[in-house]
Formats: C-alpha cells, structure tokens, sequence
C-alpha cells in the first residue's frame, strides 16, 4: 500500500499562492474514487473543486474548513492499494 499527498494545484498566474478550504466532501476513513472531488477551495478570483488523483480510503484531513493553505501544501492523504 502507498500514502498519496493531495496538496494544492497551482492556482494560475493571477490567481495567487493560497486558497481558503470551503468545505470538505469526504471524512476520514472514507473511500473515494480516482477524480471524486475531495474539497472546494475558495481564492478571491474563483470557488473550485480539487479531486483525488487515485482511489483509495481518505487516511486524514490537514487542513481545516477555513483554513488558508498556500500552493504546494498538503490537503489530506489517500491510502491506495496501488504502489
């Protein structure tokens, strides 16, 4: 088994380096599909959806709703049967 890290994308040249955690659409312990989104994230130029990039069960959630998390940081990671 392998622990993937979903951190935050790069936002886009205008966009800026950080987003704020609207609301979280999974928990912990969860399973998810490749592509479920995950959590919406808020910057103020846009609202947005970032999804998991593998299937497997949500191991934990680093950042809370209403935290402001800078591209690059960790949002959560998946534990995924596929090393």
């Amino acid at each position: 088994m392998a622990v993937v890290e979903v951190k935050l994308p790069p936002l886009g040249d205008d966009a800026g380096e950080e987003a704020r955690v609207s609301f979280w659409y999974v928990e912990a312990g969860e399973h998810v599909e490749k592509d479920d989104d995950l959590v919406q994230m808020i910057t103020d130029k846009a609202t947005f959806d970032v999804p998991s990039p593998v299937e497997g069960r949500i191991v934990n959630l680093v950042a809370d709703e209403d935290e402001e998390i800078k591209v690059g940081q960790v949002l959560c990671r998946i534990e995924t049967e596929k090393g």
